[in-house]
């Protein structure tokens, strides 16, 4: 060789690029092109065939933002093809809707069926045919069904776009089809293309100075020189019989080994709607049946239940396609979970449904139970979740968003994952650092490089194929698995499915490192606050589900109602399928965000009837006659869904509230003294909450001149991903808004008293009340905004009189402890946290609990205070992100706060339930509850029927002051069998349940425990 390498990489490329690509097809004819647009949303095919098509030229424009139009797709392969005899040869349909040069599954996409309405394949970037069964004089029959979707943001410049609202897309085309062609596929061109590609990634990975790399180079630079440019077809097989030898060479022993998973992560949501989803998993799925039928050992690994569910709804026959590989053990069902949910933000019995809802499909649809958790994309992983996931009967779990990390890397690939109560999950991580993987030399090599368990196991898990917006593997990927099942200088690879995998691994790795806690993402803080209105959905929905689940199995205990089985599992699916990794973080277009809202408010009509109609029920059976509640006996008594007694009514029954000693106030220096038996507020004249006193101890929780309830603005510019980073520097950039409109008392009686305060600031205002009642130990506040702010961060803070270092944050079936300094690089990173209902800080034998409706983001810190210090809880209210919705958040939000002094974090979780479910004042008699905990830290989370349909009843209690608790547990109804259980509702060997007789249960539980109790019931005959 006399050129020097750098030149002969640029040959070979300009060889590749000139000569070996368009030699790929050897002839093209085009067709004959006819098309229907659809007038608004997309239509099936027995309807669209029957439509009027109008002859439609290749380069016209086509395509509305968000539309659909329908190709007629007809012709003739050419009789001169025939001179090629077939050999090496298969004629395919190529079609180029106007593909954009981004990302696959962010543009035009189409779907191809025959006349008779089967599918044949999809049309994307990257793979753009469609395979024809068909010689020289064959006739072309096919429909395309094309979707005009805008890129929304694949080049990432995060500038505000309306094409995210179909109301603002427009109208214009914004495609042109380019091509509809019969065309010729070269094979041994096309096997040629594919070796030269493997080779070349993987010479660009290796050292300059190996042998191997100069044999590599060597070879195909001869292949430059022997090949005919001018014949390429006629020397493409000298060609590959120039490179056998290299392709030849096996992998060192020592090679790492990879496990190559057919992957496509399709987001339910995200800058598409749902419906749009629906469409892309058709189109991707085709795409996989489609490899599968050419390559048996393709393997292809699908999560998320509800994809399945939609395929099977809307594309029956391609459901039944799938189901055949599903059984045949290639299209393999992973995750076990309804969607690839967030896991921050759901609630415990939330989280649990999607592996109960998704579990409960794959085994009733194909006979499957996936052992394997898959969220490769999710922002962040709850320290709750091992529990929940062994709880679930699974084993495994797999994420690949840590290698995201902004500031730590994470030094686990291979590792076990060890939860709040000590349960530990067998996790990898796949160093590939990609969920969308090539294949390519660079990838295999990043796997290799950056495995962190070397010398200890040698095997990690690529799942490879086109994903985000769908499209899946392809056939040039296939060709590279290939190539690399064992190649010298690369790590070896083979097909297999994740169980596989996972099996192995563990197997192979006897003693794997322990994670303990939390997967903290650092990155996508924002997610914790941007789209309010979907987070106040969710939350309101999870505990309204809560309320009917417990009423309607106490009116089907106690009155013989029937249990609304389908009206609540439509519900839980809805709110299971917002809570996807991009709809309940805030980080969809307008559209899917206005949808989730929509959906959510149906819930709440839905849930609000359900449980209107198991409270008429229940007070019927217990009134003193027949048209109660209005009849002789009825009274005013109140229903309490919570798991904590409230005001006197005892947690999960219904009864008259206790009587309270009411509330004085004093005006004083143009603000307001409140004060009840418990506590006493101050509240200056600029509205700020200036004192908060415990009357039992007269401990004072507010610092001297550090007033609370203030509301901070802060500038919110992330460098990139608007709606989904917080960037620390915000806080650098911010204003205490102090001054007030007015300041006065609004209600004041001896059961309450209330405190209005009004401000404006820039384009928004602000009302806020101040409530104390006499029967509550915690300060309410409503905050109500009308927010017309953009890219701006509104938080609300509460300094505090407390020495803590650590502060305690509930999330699913617990709570976890965040550190409130920054000692290390860990903690400095983990700026803004995730909470659910109430957050606590605290000394030994005092704290504050500050709880929340609908609020997820928080930071909490420390500051010095001459002496002392100062811990300051802040909520993160709302944003104003401009990308990917450029209106997001604007409008009225109404926000809940609580502020009480408890000893420790029981208090603040009976707060937390408090203030989500509150009592609900009917005309009635008195329920008795149909569970009672004798033991305050074992709380009862649900209440509800089997989901076998039964009759069976299901209670799932858990520990909540993260120690040892013992107690009995009580049923209000007659018993007949007790069993623990797992997630599932299926018998496992007792390990909370000491002892079990008739209606009681003696428990044991460790710290955080989860336990599911099954009853059997005595019933009538």
């Amino acid at each position: 060789m006399h050129d020097n390498s750098t030149l002969i990489r640029a040959r070979i490329r300009r060889f590749v690029s000139e000569r070996v690509a368009p030699a790929v097809y050897r002839a093209s004819a085009p067709l004959v092109v006819s098309a229907w647009e659809v007038p608004d949303e997309p239509v099936p095919f027995a309807e669209a065939r029957h439509q009027a098509f109008t002859p439609f030229a290749v380069g016209r424009r086509w395509g509305n933002p968000w539309g659909t139009t329908w190709f007629h797709v007809t012709g003739t392969v050419p009789e001169e093809w025939s001179r090629w005899g077939g050999l090496d040869t298969r004629t395919e349909l190529l079609v180029d809707l106007g593909f954009l040069s981004g990302q696959p599954g962010f543009q035009a996409e189409g779907l191809v069926f025959d006349p008779a309405g089967s599918i044949l394949k999809a049309i994307e970037p990257c793979n753009s045919y469609v395979p024809l069964p068909l010689g020289p004089g064959g006739v072309v029959d096919v429909y395309v069904e094309a979707a005009s979707n805008p890129d929304v943001g694949s080049n990432w410049k995060f500038r505000p776009t309306p094409v995210g609202d179909k109301a603002t897309a427009g109208t214009a085309p914004i495609y042109r089809l380019r091509r509809m062609d019969a065309a010729l596929l070269d094979t041994r061109v096309w096997h040629l293309q594919q070796d030269i590609w493997t080779l070349f990634g993987l010479m660009e990975e290796l050292s300059a100075d190996l042998p191997r790399t100069a044999d590599i180079l060597r070879a195909l630079e001869t292949v430059t020189d022997r090949m005919d440019p001018d014949d390429v077809s006629g020397t493409a097989g000298l060609g590959r019989a120039i490179l056998a030898p290299v392709l030849a060479q096996p992998a060192y022993a020592s090679a790492h080994r990879i496990v190559a998973v057919g992957h496509a992560h399709i987001d339910s949501a995200w800058l598409w709607p749902v419906r749009e989803t629906i469409r892309k998993c058709a189109r991707t799925f085709s795409n996989v049946l489609a490899l599968m039928d050419e390559n048996p050992e393709f393997i292809f690994a699908c999560s998320s239940a509800q994809q399945y569910a939609w395929m099977k709804e809307h594309y029956p026959q391609l459901f039944e396609r799938i189901r055949e590989r599903v059984i045949e053990g290639r299209f393999v069902p992973v995750g076990g979970m309804w969607v690839e949910s967030d896991t921050n933000m759901p609630g415990g019995e939330a989280l649990a449904r999607q592996l109960i809802a998704g579990k409960a499909f794959f085994l009733r649809e194909f006979g499957i139970e996936p052992l394997e958790v898959w969220l490769p994309d999710s922002f962040g992983y709850t320290a709750a979740f091992p529990q929940i996931v062994a709880a679930a009967g699974s084993k495994y779990f797999l994420t690949q968003k840590i290698s995201w990390n902004e500031t730590n890397t994470m030094p686990h690939h291979t590792f076990y994952w060890e939860g709040i109560d000590g349960t530990r999950v067998f996790t990898h991580f796949p160093p590939v650092d990609t969920y969308n993987s090539v294949l390519s030399g660079q990838d295999l090599a990043r796997a290799q490089r950056q495995y962190a368990e070397k010398g200890a196991s040698n095997l990690s898990l690529v799942p490879f194929g086109y994903g985000d917006g769908g499209g899946g593997p392809t056939r040039e990927m296939l060709a590279a698995a290939e190539r690399t099942k064992s190649l010298e200088g690369s790590p070896t690879v083979r097909m297999a499915t994740p169980r596989a995998f996972f099996e192995e691994a563990q197997a192979s790795y006897q003693a794997p490192p322990v994670w303990s806690g939390e997967l903290y993402l650092e990155f996508h803080r924002g997610t914790y606050t941007s789209q309010a209105n979907t987070k106040a959905g969710n939350r309101r929905s999870e505990h309204l589900l809560r309320e009917a689940e417990l009423w309607a199995t106490t009116a089907t205990l106690r009155t013989g109602a029937v249990y609304p089985y389908d009206r609540l599992e439509a519900a839980w699916r809805t709110v299971l399928v917002n809570q996807f990794h991009d709809i309940l973080p805030g980080s969809s277009i307008a559209w899917v965000h206005q949808e989730a809202e929509a959906a959510y408010a149906g819930v709440r009509v839905e849930l609000e009837d359900l449980i209107s109609r198991a409270l008429a029920a229940l007070n019927r059976q217990n009134a003193a006659g027949p048209d109660a509640p209005g009849s002789i006996g009825a009274m005013p008594v109140s229903f309490n869904a919570s798991p904590f007694p409230v005001c006197g009514v005892a947690a999960l029954s219904a009864g008259p509230r206790g009587t309270s000693g009411g509330v004085r106030v004093d005006a004083r220096d143009g603000g307001f003294v409140l004060e009840n038996d418990a506590i006493r507020v101050a509240i200056d004249a600029r509205g700020l909450l200036v004192s908060l006193v415990d009357l039992g101890t007269g401990r004072e929780a507010v610092p001297e001149g550090k007033p609370g309830n203030v509301l901070q603005l802060f500038r919110d510019t992330p460098t990139q991903w608007d709606a989904w980073d917080i960037d620390d520097h915000y806080q650098r950039n911010g204003v205490d808004l102090l001054e007030a409109d007015s300041v006065e008392l609004v209600s004041g009686h001896a059961g309450h008293a209330t405190v209005r305060v009004s401000r404006h600031f820039g384009s928004s205002t602000v009302s806020q009340e101040l409530t104390l009642a006499g029967d509550q130990t915690a300060l309410e506040i409503v905050t109500t905004v009308d927010w017309h702010e953009r890219q701006k961060f509104l938080k609300l803070a509460f300094p505090l009189d407390v020495h803590a270092d650590r502060a305690a944050s509930e999330i699913q079936f617990g709570h976890i402890y965040r550190p409130t300094h920054e000692n290390t690089s860990w903690d400095a990173a983990r700026f803004e946290t995730c909470a659910h209902r109430w957050v606590f800080v605290g000394e030994p034998g005092f704290g504050v609990a500050v709880a929340n409706d609908s609020t997820y983001g928080h930071d909490i810190s420390r500051s010095s205070t001459g002496g002392g210090t100062t811990t300051t809880v802040r909520e993160s209210l709302l944003r104003a992100p401009t990308f990917p919705d450029p209106a997001a958040d604007q409008g009225v939000h109404v926000l809940r706060t609580s502020i009480s002094m408890t000893p420790d974090v029981l208090g603040a979780a009976e707060q937390g339930y408090r203030i989500n479910l509150p009592l609900r004042d009917v005309s009635g008699t008195s329920v008795a509850p149909v569970v009672v905990s004798d033991c305050p830290s074992i709380v009862v989370e649900a209440v509800k029927l089997a989901e076998d349909r039964s009759g069976d009843v299901i209670v799932r209690l858990y520990e909540a002051r993260g120690a040892r608790a013992e107690g009995s547990v009580s049923l209000g109804f007659p018993a007949t069998r007790i069993v623990e259980t797992d997630l599932l509702e299926r018998p496992v060997a007792p390990v909370a349940v000491r002892a079990a007789a008739g209606a009681d249960v003696r428990l044991v539980l460790r710290a955080f425990q989860i336990v599911t109790l099954r009853v059997s019931r005595l019933t009538e005959e």
